[in-house]
């Protein structure tokens, strides 16, 4: 082998030209098309290069704005979930004047984790819709990058999306809803509520439905967006009412004193009085009818404490009643049955 041989370079451009099938752009030195042509000695791709490096590079940027901006739209959710988290706490100021001391450091931990709970649950729904919209935004950039008509598969879209709310939206409302929820802190569980449909101890509260117990066991599922109403009968306080019915013969007087001597009696006993934010109060003839008249006591008290302080006070003041030989309402004896031996 010769010097001469030796020396001879690689095809250059201009040679690449000479091969049969190659593209006109390959005779560009320096070009992508020269390049790729060179690289794979295939006409199509290296005709296409200027066009596949361009749209390579406009959707490498696509994905990586999306990526960041996904990323810091999920940093500022997390932000946001922890200062709700960690923000001081609503709770009701008879609660903080009134409640013993031993039952407010209990009930301070249940609201921390209940409100950590809350905002932990709307942050993971916010992230998720962050996601879904970052990347279908992005999708559809890409895909007006790859030239394709994106007017037909908007329409497409927009007809889908059109049936699928018509036929899903039961369950739009349903998710709206427990949104609203969630984010007013309407109910959290451990709550008594009342829902219209049910009522009974919220057991769980999701997006769609919220689970509660009634005090014969029987565990409902309600759905969100078929709550027209709630009455929460454990946020803030509670009251206990206790209706005691007399004889239209009774002492109103004497029976009004001896109702408030009980009254403060059962609020002395160390249970009661550690449920208990006021003291109980008698407020007197509540209603007057046929059969007689009845006497309403009350007492506030701590949320969900006043079913047990309303049956303390109902013991207590009936002990004290027939004792003192108050006269109740008459009620007839049911008529026996002849029928029988």
């Amino acid at each position: 082998m010769t010097g001469a041989a030796l020396a001879t370079p690689f095809p250059g451009p201009t040679e690449i030209q000479l091969f049969p099938g190659a593209p006109a752009c390959a005779a560009d030195a320096g070009s992508w098309c020269s390049r790729l042509y060179g690289w794979t000695h295939n006409d199509f791709l290296a005709s296409s290069a200027d066009l596949i490096v361009s749209r390579g590079l406009a959707i490498v940027l696509i994905v990586l704005i999306a990526v960041v901006a996904r990323a810091l739209l999920h940093r500022t959710i997390d932000r946001l979930v922890r200062g709700a988290a960690n923000g001081p706490s609503r709770v009701p100021a008879v609660l903080r004047r009134r409640a013993p001391a031993g039952l407010r450091h209990i009930a301070a931990p249940l609201l921390s984790e209940r409100r950590v709970q809350r905002a932990n649950t709307v942050g993971s729904v916010l992230r998720s819709i962050t996601s879904v919209v970052v990347l279908t935004i992005a999708s559809i950039m890409i895909m007006a990058e790859f030239g394709l008509n994106l007017g037909p598969i908007l329409a497409s879209a927009g007809i889908a999306g059109v049936a699928l709310g018509f036929g899903a939206q039961n369950l739009v409302r349903d998710f709206l809803s427990g949104m609203f929820m969630l984010l007013e802190d309407q109910y959290g569980v451990g709550d008594v509520v009342d829902l219209g449909v049910a009522t009974g101890t919220v057991e769980a509260v999701g997006l769609r439905i919220t689970t509660l117990r009634d005090v014969r066991g029987t565990v409902w599922h309600v759905r969100n967006g078929e709550i027209q109403r709630v009455g929460n009968k454990s946020q803030g306080y509670a009251v206990a009412v206790v209706d005691v019915p007399l004889a239209h013969t009774v002492d109103i007087a004497q029976a009004v004193e001896l109702a408030g001597q009980v009254a403060a009696e059962v609020a002395a006993t160390e249970d009661v009085a550690a449920q208990l934010l006021e003291p109980p109060e008698v407020l007197g003839v509540e209603t007057v009818t046929v059969e007689g008249v009845t006497l309403r006591v009350t007492a506030k008290t701590l949320p969900g404490q006043q079913w047990m302080v309303q049956r303390a006070l109902n013991a207590g003041i009936a002990k004290a009643f027939d004792s003192a030989e108050l006269p109740r309402p008459y009620s007839a004896a049911p008529p026996s049955d002849r029928s029988q031996p």
